[in-house]
């Protein structure tokens, strides 16, 4: 399998990015599905305001280029609900001031009560997260965005691995969460991106992993 479409510059600033910051690392790693995986990515580094920052940039400008329409953004707890903040406050910085609304994992029984927080549910809601694996957190977030009477929309995630979840179905997590719940799925970057991003580098240290990355694309990859 070969990496043949288009090279995309906003996806390969932000592989630079996550490398430098050391989000996206590569080695062996276990995946939830079991898998040997020779590339890791962990949102949750992204843990200083500057990285977090740059990280809501990536998010609001493929958003913004996407023209994916929404009138509230939503934060799944938990790794969501920062993600959420942080990108509300870019579209705003970028002219565009969105409402945002996050859940609790256990409904509050005093106070306001029950488990959203922030921005009314209404209209077109977007949910920020980091990853799609089997797509099951987002399926809750539909339910939950759907109970509280407004319309999932779509999902916006950093990464798309682009292999296999379903394979019985031959769908990756982003396939089938398409599929089943009919959203759009928005991706600063992919699997397909990450490989374009090693071929290019003259850094032997880096290049190194790319026949591990494209192996295991080719064995796992939709």
């Amino acid at each position: 399998m070969t990496t043949t479409a288009p090279t995309d510059a906003l996806a390969q600033d932000f592989v630079a990015f996550a490398v430098e910051a050391g989000v996206l690392r590569f080695g062996e790693f276990k995946t939830k599905a079991g898998r040997l995986s020779p590339y890791f990515f962990n949102a949750g580094l992204f843990d200083d305001g500057a990285k977090l920052g740059r990280l809501a940039e990536f998010y609001a400008r493929r958003l913004l280029a996407s023209g994916l329409e929404f009138d509230v953004l939503f934060g799944p707890a938990y790794k969501g609900i920062t993600l959420a903040a942080a990108v509300a406050i870019e579209m705003a910085r970028l002219g565009r001031n969105v409402p945002y609304a996050y859940n609790r994992k256990e409904a509050k029984d005093h106070g306001e009560g029950g488990t959203l927080v922030g921005a009314p549910m209404r209209g077109r809601v977007l949910v920020i997260d980091d990853v799609i694996s089997d797509g099951a957190s987002k399926r809750e977030a539909a339910d939950l965005i759907r109970t509280a009477g407004a319309t999932p929309c779509g999902i916006a995630i950093a990464l798309d691995r682009q292999e296999l979840a379903n394979e019985s179905a031959n769908l990756s997590g982003v396939q089938s969460v398409e599929r089943e719940l009919g959203l759009r799925v928005v991706s600063i970057a992919t699997l397909t991106d990450l490989l374009q991003y090693l071929e290019s580098r003259a850094d032997a240290s880096l290049a190194e992993h790319l026949p591990r990355v494209r192996a295991y694309r080719d064995r796992y990859g939709v």
